[in-house]
């Protein structure tokens, strides 16, 4: 085949998109020998590039994602935020009130461990109910955070996986919590050289949400209280909670196109292919 009409092979272009290749994969060649020697060049050069981000764990350094984690943890903290931890199964009881119910377009997302208790696919419950129970016992506002994996039935595609790791936090009891949330959204956001928006979008729990987007990806979303589902939670006074979704800040922040490099992964470790 003549006339630069010869492309990439399948097995090629899979090759290829599995050790990182972003851009120039629609290329044309004159035969087949030229694509093939041009294949043979990107993948050596993909390949130590993988090569590279492993060794950097054989050395000792942590992976990028939980760099990246620690870098807004430590903002977190020097905010006065204090960092909770709360179970992974989360009852039944919990879920509704949170809004949820067997006609929520959530609940078919949901993975059930029995008829009352499943894998949580949110922390806003438990930190709700952590609320509760501060505010009685803090004086001042309540301000907390947690990190860790939730569980979605999601759909297929590159940003989307079923086991992710989210980081919420929570002021209660702020003086202006408009401002105040994106003030926290600069100093935490700020810090990666990426420039982000705020867009305001409709939300399936809370009505509607302001979202972090940075690259055309949706990173983050918060809320501002009082909101309706207060009540639900005895609580009280204004406040405002936001939720990120660290693999996909780690996808935006390492212009990566497919999360499954950065999420937990028998596949991927720091970003890099173990298979080469």
């Amino acid at each position: 085949m003549s006339g630069g009409y010869m492309k990439f092979s399948n097995v090629q272009l899979q090759r290829l998109v599995e050790l990182g290749l972003e851009e120039g994969l629609e290329r044309d060649f004159d035969c087949g020998r030229q694509r093939d020697d041009s294949f043979r060049q990107l993948a050596r050069g993909l390949e130590k590039n993988n090569k590279a981000a492993l060794d950097r764990l054989q050395q000792g350094l942590r992976p990028d994602i939980k760099l990246l984690e620690e870098k807004l943890l430590h903002t977190l903290r020097a905010e006065g935020y204090a960092e909770v931890s709360t179970p992974i199964l989360m009852s039944k009881g919990l879920l509704q009130k949170m809004g949820l119910t067997p006609e929520h377009p959530l609940w078919r997302q949901l993975f059930w461990v029995d008829k009352n208790k499943l894998l949580r696919p949110m922390l806003a419950p438990h930190l709700y109910h952590l609320l509760r129970h501060l505010q009685k016992l803090w004086d001042g506002s309540v301000m907390i955070f947690e990190v860790g994996p939730v569980f979605r039935k999601e759909s297929k595609g590159q940003e989307h996986v079923e086991e992710f790791t989210m980081l919420n936090l929570v002021s209660l009891g702020c003086t202006n919590p408009d401002e105040q949330l994106r003030l926290m959204v600069d100093k935490l956001f700020g810090q990666f050289g990426k420039t982000y928006s705020l867009v305001c979008a409709p939300s399936e729990v809370y009505g509607e949400t302001t979202d972090v987007v940075i690259r055309g990806l949706e990173v983050a979303s918060a809320a501002v209280g009082p909101h309706a589902l207060d009540a639900n939670w005895e609580i009280s006074g204004p406040w405002f909670g936001m939720g990120i979704g660290l693999e996909r800040l780690a996808m935006a922040v390492g212009d990566y196109s497919n999360i499954r490099r950065v999420s937990r992964s028998l596949s991927y470790q720091n970003g890099a292919r173990l298979n080469i």
